[in-house]
């Protein structure tokens, strides 16, 4: 296995194994296929390690076997950060069984990888009574709270939960709970029969003003993952690495930037050619002494 956080990681929504699956590879890819098909996640499957369980195959062969996969739709090799608000990257492989498209590979690098299988579904729970105590929202807190500050504002547990969404937009517009409580309990008079609807009609007539909206640049998120090259890992985005090999390892001609391969032999051969021909035009020594000589 590799180290925590690193190696295979099975991508989602494959078809059932069958002995079809890599029908469509060569023999070597397809027997190198199957191997990592069948190994768990986090299975280490670097060429090293692939080549030393594999008897048959040298690295260099199974270099050229994922290089291979990568280009059918079976292989992604992807750098990704590890947990929220860390730094540290980790290189993983992402194994399909079923040959995917470059669309679909970038899609689903696009949606959120996680490295991680879908969480199993669990069947909902009743809240117990001690979870519905701890899981009171701020605003029924603050609400609760008022009788500690004024008992004249003591509120029952009905009308608590009938004030929490004017209390809750209260919170929303910037109000601390402790400004909250000191707004609603200056200036009480001195009997109040009825709490619940004299806390109502503060909390309506006292309500604050929404704040401002002020400008703010929306930054865009951090990225969580870029793809790498299968072959060389050079890093890119999956436009640039169709196949999930870059320009290179694809083999592609030379870029506009490159001059092109032919017409530098062009060139030298007429480079060559000139060069041989030269010396036969240019004047000899005794000639140049004889025209450089003083009359």
């Amino acid at each position: 296995m590799a180290a925590p956080g690193y190696g295979k990681r099975s991508a989602p929504e494959q078809t059932p194994r069958s002995r079809d699956d890599f029908a469509h590879l060569p023999a070597r890819e397809a027997s190198i296929a199957a191997h990592i098909d069948r190994l768990p996640d986090g299975a280490a499957v670097d060429i090293k390690t692939l080549a030393r369980e594999l008897p048959a195959y040298g690295q260099q062969a199974v270099a050229s076997a994922l290089k291979a996969l990568s280009a059918a739709g079976h292989l992604r090799r992807v750098r990704e950060v590890v947990g929220e608000g860390r730094t540290q990257w980790v290189s993983r492989s992402y194994f399909s069984r079923t040959a995917r498209a470059d669309a679909w590979w970038e899609a689903f690098l696009a949606d959120g990888i996680t490295g991680l299988g879908p969480e199993p579904a669990r069947e909902p729970q009743e809240p117990t009574r001690k979870q519905q105590r701890t899981e009171r929202s701020p605003a029924y807190i603050a609400l609760a709270a008022l009788g500690c500050s004024d008992p004249r504002l003591t509120l029952s547990a009905a009308e608590c939960a009938a004030l929490e969404d004017l209390a809750a937009e209260w919170f929303a517009r910037g109000v601390a709970p402790l400004e909250f409580a000191r707004i609603l309990t200056t200036g009480l008079p001195d009997v109040i029969h009825c709490p619940g609807a004299f806390t109502r009609k503060r909390l309506i007539h006292r309500m604050p003003p929404e704040p401002l909206p002020t400008a703010s640049r929306e930054t865009p998120p951090p990225a969580r993952w870029i793809m790498e090259c299968t072959n060389c890992g050079i890093p890119g985005r999956p436009e640039a690495l169709p196949g999930g090999l870059c320009r290179t390892c694809r083999g592609d001609g030379p870029t506009p930037d490159t001059p092109d391969a032919a017409y530098v032999r062009s060139r030298v051969s007429q480079l060559r050619t000139i060069a041989s021909t030269q010396p036969a035009t240019l004047p000899g020594k005794a000639e140049r002494a004889t025209t450089t000589a003083p009359s």
